[in-house]
């Protein structure tokens, strides 16, 4: 069950907003709100984290809320039981329409949270993150950092105004696998929905486009730490580019594809600067951030830095060889059933269709618009989406100027 209400919606003197709702949304019910006509149900009396998580363990069945950057989601799993089922959704929508968010409750997980960041930030993987995501994302909301100042911006009063606001019924998008028919599942749809606030939700309000970088930026953060930790990047794309599937592939052969792709055999198998380097694109409702990683040693990390930038440039500039084309093309497409070879792969990917607005064919023809990809058709989308000379550059941890 997806909203459009994850972490982008956050205001940005409380990021961390649209997670800790999802944390206190696990963490309790309220009792019941009165409804005319309903008859009395077995979960109407409040019911602390404890008597919940009581309550799914007796049932046989899960219910956890998550927050992303585009979506809040909720993933229920069951039992089709028809003496069971019913219970299982009752819980459920009193779960997401009727949370409990005490004040006593959240003081306890936001000082949790918080020790948990002050751990964090002595990981260089911290670091190297944070300071990327800063850097490519600049003022945009992708890029918004969950501190502990942001935290304690939160109260419950927020947390309930986020609630009311954020999770309507007319604004969910409901995904459902599993042994029922379409009327099973509409009925299923309904009553996870039928406490939630009704109404016409209108269009939710704009948010900016991540800007392009116009120069390129390099940080070299000092860090005491074993391995040099490397990032390199830029804006990326919308998960509605024409080119997705192009620019998928691309990725795949450049440094997506594990130990046969381009950047592993020229920064690992070539000249053995680390063990693991990759890439990937990260679409979403804004252009996500097209990132390479990688670890090495601290005197190492200018020559893998280097060794990146001339492989990228090089990929950019030619495209794959058709060789390697017709490799990834064997590979994504040969694979493609380990997609769909359980309930919850499958869930997972018809809800990226639903939120996405992805045409109901889009499984079906997933293979096909792999296989017709041209060398050219991935040269010109690389091209148009990547350019070298403007990326992030971000070293945690080795030789520092």
């Amino acid at each position: 069950i997806d909203f459009d209400a994850g972490s982008r919606r956050d205001p940005a003197s409380q990021a961390g907003l649209a997670n800790a709702a999802a944390l206190m949304m696990e963490r309790g019910v309220a009792a019941a709100a009165p409804r005319p006509g309903a008859r009395p149900g077995p979960f109407d009396a409040a019911l602390d984290e404890n008597t919940l998580a009581d309550a799914w363990a007796d049932l046989g069945a899960s219910f956890d809320a998550s927050a992303g950057r585009d979506r809040f989601s909720f993933t229920l799993r069951s039992l089709t039981d028809r003496t069971l089922l019913p219970a299982v959704l009752t819980l459920a929508a009193r779960q997401m329409a009727e949370p409990a968010l005490e004040a006593t409750v959240w003081a306890r997980e936001r000082e949790r949270w918080v020790a948990a960041l002050r751990e964090a930030d002595t990981r260089p993987g911290t670091a190297v993150t944070r300071r990327f995501e800063q850097a490519v994302y600049g003022a945009h909301p992708y890029g918004a950092q969950t501190t502990a100042q942001t935290l304690a911006a939160i109260g419950v009063d927020d947390l309930r105004r986020w609630h009311r606001q954020r999770l309507r019924a007319c604004d969910a998008r409901v995904s459902i696998v599993g042994a029922v028919d379409a009327a099973q599942a509409r009925d299923i749809a309904r009553d996870l929905l039928a406490r939630l606030p009704t109404g016409d939700c209108g269009r939710p309000e704009p948010l900016p486009e991540v800007a392009p970088l116009t120069a390129p930026v390099e940080l070299r953060v000092p860090f005491d730490a074993a391995q040099a930790h490397v990032r390199i990047g830029q804006p990326g794309f919308r998960r509605d580019d024409p080119d997705f599937f192009a620019l998928t592939v691309g990725n795949h052969i450049l440094g997506g594809g594990g130990f046969t792709s381009r950047l592993s055999q020229a920064v690992r198998e070539q000249r053995g600067l680390s063990y693991s380097v990759y890439s990937y694109f990260a679409p979403g409702r804004h252009s996500g951030a097209f990132t390479v990683g990688l670890q090495t040693r601290p005197d190492q990390a200018d020559e893998a830095v280097r060794v990146v930038r001339e492989t990228l440039a090089r990929f950019v500039a030619d495209g794959p060889t058709a060789a390697e084309l017709q490799a990834a093309k064997d590979n994504l497409v040969g694979g493609f059933a380990l997609r769909l070879d359980s309930n919850r792969k499958l869930l997972d990917q018809l809800a990226n269709i639903a939120w996405n607005d992805l045409p109901p064919d889009y499984l079906a023809t997933w293979p096909a618009r792999v296989q017709a990809l041209t060398v050219d058709d991935i040269r010109r989308a690389m091209q148009r989406v990547l350019a070298p000379d403007r990326m992030v550059t971000v070293v945690v941890g080795g030789r520092q100027p």
